[in-house]
């Protein structure tokens, strides 16, 4: 089993290296030794994750193509500028709201630059603001309706009378409080701008950049708006029909009644708002697959498909000696399982390929479903090790050098938010589960 363990980690650390697919297709090459060399039987591939997360990006990538991520981004400068020196506490409510409305944490790319010039031309320290925001649009993933870690775990959860208000009934607010709390510590972080070495520095080289950021402009604000619209309201029918079972279509199949499921349910209610976002606002459908979104999303479809294919086939073809070697510790502290959700989390660079690697153990060991929600938001550690594509944009956007990895990579400017975001959000969550249990 540790034979296999190794390869299964060896294949999970060179495809986080290789970035896009890579992790993808190494967790593949995974399986490919796990099947042939190992002997083990390869489960069924995560098939109705994967098509949920497509019809997701298409929609997302639709409004994107519609200018409607444009126009949130515009809405949010008007926000930040209007309260520059509230940015800190603003900046992470707003990519928390970028996030959960869109499903993908890939939408804070945009906002990101807005933030890091808003806090330069208010003199306040660019760390504070964007620090907490990059981690309150990772938290919000397990918050989101939509997001591909949301259903994934929705989809595993289903056989417990699990419904989707029951997640976001514990997730949303454990994880607003989480960043909340983080963006109260950020307020503190740091020098004050102009008493910082490196900003007097780069100031006193010449090497701080005096251009103002310039964003472009909405070319349609109807057609921007349409979009959007369209987006939210499809989203809110997913969360109508995921806490309401009453409202799901029910059909008879040889004489025994079925309702519809929410896998179904999100394709079809997410294929139809892309499809209507074209067809009310003319967009072109080459243009909806050549974004941003559109592109990010799918490279998670592909790390999904092979990592949790691949987790999938070495947790169950070693389930009797998994279970015999932590079975005791975590039916006595189950608790314990959110170290292991935050632990892979950082090899993997998902929350969705996270929780399809390592729930079904989960359900194994016979940890409750409510607890498995509570320990949710525990998959967002990726901030952890400073080279996830939004960490190192923030680093980047920041002009004044203040948004930096430290002397000894850890010491970054992300841990401390992510760690009191991601420590609060777990801790709310286990007392709330006391509520409804």
């Amino acid at each position: 089993m540790f034979i296999q363990l190794a390869f299964v980690l060896t294949a999970i650390i060179l495809g986080a290296r290789l970035g896009g697919i890579g992790l993808g297709i190494l967790g593949g090459l995974g399986l490919a030794v796990l099947t042939f060399g190992f002997g083990l039987a390869p489960t069924s591939p995560p098939i109705d994750v994967m098509l949920m997360i497509v019809a997701v990006i298409a929609a997302a990538g639709c409004m994107q193509a519609a200018g409607g991520l444009d126009l949130m981004v515009k809405l949010a400068e008007k926000l930040l500028r209007k309260n520059p020196a509230q940015i800190t506490i603003l900046s992470p409510i707003v990519t928390y709201l970028f996030t959960f409305i869109a499903g993908t944490g890939h939408v804070a790319y945009s906002v990101l630059p807005v933030i890091a010039e808003v806090a330069t031309e208010t003199k306040i320290r660019p760390e504070r603001p964007l620090g907490i925001a990059v981690i309150a649009s990772q938290q919000a993933i397990t918050a989101s309706p939509i997001s591909a870690a949301t259903v994934a775990l929705l989809s595993m959860l289903s056989g417990f009378d699990i419904s989707l208000f029951d997640i976001l009934k514990i997730t949303v607010p454990c994880t607003l409080a989480g960043i909340l709390i983080g963006a109260f510590f950020s307020l503190r972080v740091g020098k004050e701008l102009m008493d910082d070495p490196e900003f007097r520095r780069r100031v006193s080289l010449g090497e701080f950049d005096e251009r103002k950021l310039e964003l472009t402009d909405v070319k349609n604000r109807t057609k921007a708006a349409i979009s959007v619209g369209i987006f939210i309201f499809s989203t809110l029918c997913i969360v109508l029909f995921g806490s309401f079972e009453s409202l799901r279509p029910t059909f008879t199949t040889n004489g025994e009644s079925i309702t519809l499921g929410m896998s179904a349910i999100i394709e079809i209610c997410m294929l139809s708002a892309a499809a209507l976002i074209l067809l009310t606002t003319k967009t072109d459908g080459i243009k909806a697959a050549q974004g941003s979104v559109f592109m990010a999303g799918m490279q998670a479809v592909v790390a999904i498909f092979g990592i949790a294919w691949m987790g999938d086939t070495f947790i169950a073809g070693n389930m009797t000696e998994l279970r015999g070697a932590i079975e005791g510790v975590v039916t006595q502290m189950p608790w314990l399982f959110g170290f292991a959700l935050f632990i892979m989390s950082i090899l993997l660079y998902s929350q969705a390929a996270t929780i399809r690697a390592l729930l079904p153990l989960g359900i194994a060991l016979g940890i409750s479903p409510y607890m498995l929600i509570a320990l949710f938001p525990a998959v967002n550690g990726y901030f952890f090790v400073p080279n996830y594509p939004t960490v190192v944009a923030a680093i980047n956007f920041d002009r004044t050098g203040t948004t930096r990895i430290g002397k000894y990579v850890l010491n970054h400017s992300f841990m401390m938010p992510g760690l009191i975001a991601t420590g609060v959000a777990v801790g709310l969550g286990l007392l709330m589960i006391q509520l409804f249990n």
